[in-house]
């Protein structure tokens, strides 16, 4: 069974996040931010940080204004979406984010590394054709079988 995708992106600055979800309406979720390592690009430098603290429960329409319209460069990044309303929580392994009310993961590492989980199959291949089309390298299911990773975190 498909769990996620992973794939690379561009080592660039950009709008990377707001890219990967665009087939997401990331607007009917509130977030879990983990606060790691990415950063406003102002004047072709680094700026202030993207995500400056862990933020429980952002709202989907404030992060869509954050990584649609805004150019950054990401390092590290652990996003996770909840339906509004639902309890917000870092979910830390595979089996706390099926038993939890958690939807999505985005997890960056390494500004080029992405793996994303989806419960929601349909979403989960609408994702994976957005991402072949986009031409990003390395793209693969992460399934039951080839799913190593043993920590929900890029730590």
């Amino acid at each position: 069974m498909n769990r996620g995708i992973s794939f690379e992106i561009p080592n660039s600055y950009g709008n990377h996040l707001g890219e990967i979800l665009k087939p997401i309406d990331i607007t009917i979720f509130s977030w879990f931010i983990g606060g790691e390592e990415s950063y406003f690009i102002v004047d072709d430098t680094l700026g202030g940080s993207l995500f400056p603290d862990m933020v429980t429960g952002m709202d989907g329409e404030d992060l869509k204004k954050i990584i649609d319209y805004n150019k950054y460069y990401l390092i590290f990044a652990n996003l996770k979406a909840y339906p509004k309303g639902a309890n917000i929580i870092d979910v830390m392994s595979y089996e706390e984010y099926i038993a939890s009310e958690c939807q999505i993961i985005l997890l960056v590492i390494d500004s080029v590394y992405i793996t994303v989980y989806c419960k929601d199959l349909e979403k989960l291949e609408d994702l994976y054709d957005h991402i072949k089309r986009k031409g990003y390298k390395s793209l693969e299911y992460i399934t039951d079988e080839n799913d190593t990773r043993t920590r929900l975190s890029v730590w």
